[in-house]
């Protein structure tokens, strides 16, 4: 049986860090280049794949009674801000970029590890929409690992 206001408290993490992800792939975008029309068109997907996951998420805490976040987590925002000054002095190159973009998708999969311990006490269905999310979640940071690591 899940407790509520538990259940409500992982779901509304998970919204929170998908904005987190939202706004730093929108973030990583603008760092790019003229040249860099592939990266932002991955980083576009991404984005969109984390807009679903929000609204699946909302629609899930909204089915318990709860009240879904809108915004984002603090660490994000530092996150964001520390991105700004950092690339002040190493630049915007696609390696750079993405090695940030691996260190948010390395915080993403943790949170839906996290998330999806027995300790939650999470229903079924909600344990299977993050399931499903942390596939996607999983494959988008191998995808960015991968480039990144093609980069010289």
């Amino acid at each position: 049986m899940e407790t509520i206001e538990k259940s409500v408290e992982v779901l509304n993490d998970l919204i929170e860090i998908n904005n987190d992800r939202i706004a730093g792939f929108e973030h990583a975008g603008k760092d790019l280049g003229e040249g860099d029309a592939d990266l932002k068109a991955i980083f576009e997907k991404f984005s969109s794949d984390s807009r679903k996951n929000v609204e699946e998420l909302t629609a899930a805490v909204n089915q318990i009674g709860g009240d879904a976040e809108a915004g984002h987590s603090a660490s994000g925002t530092i996150h964001r801000a520390w991105l700004d000054v950092k690339a002040t002095f190493t630049g915007h190159d696609r390696k750079s970029v993405l090695a940030e973009c691996e260190r948010g998708e390395d915080a993403i999969k943790k949170a839906y590890k996290d998330a999806l311990t027995p300790e939650n006490g999470l229903s079924t269905e909600n344990e299977r929409i993050i399931a499903r999310q942390q596939e996607g979640v999983i494959a988008a940071h191998d995808q960015i690992k991968f480039l990144r690591d093609r980069q010289v």
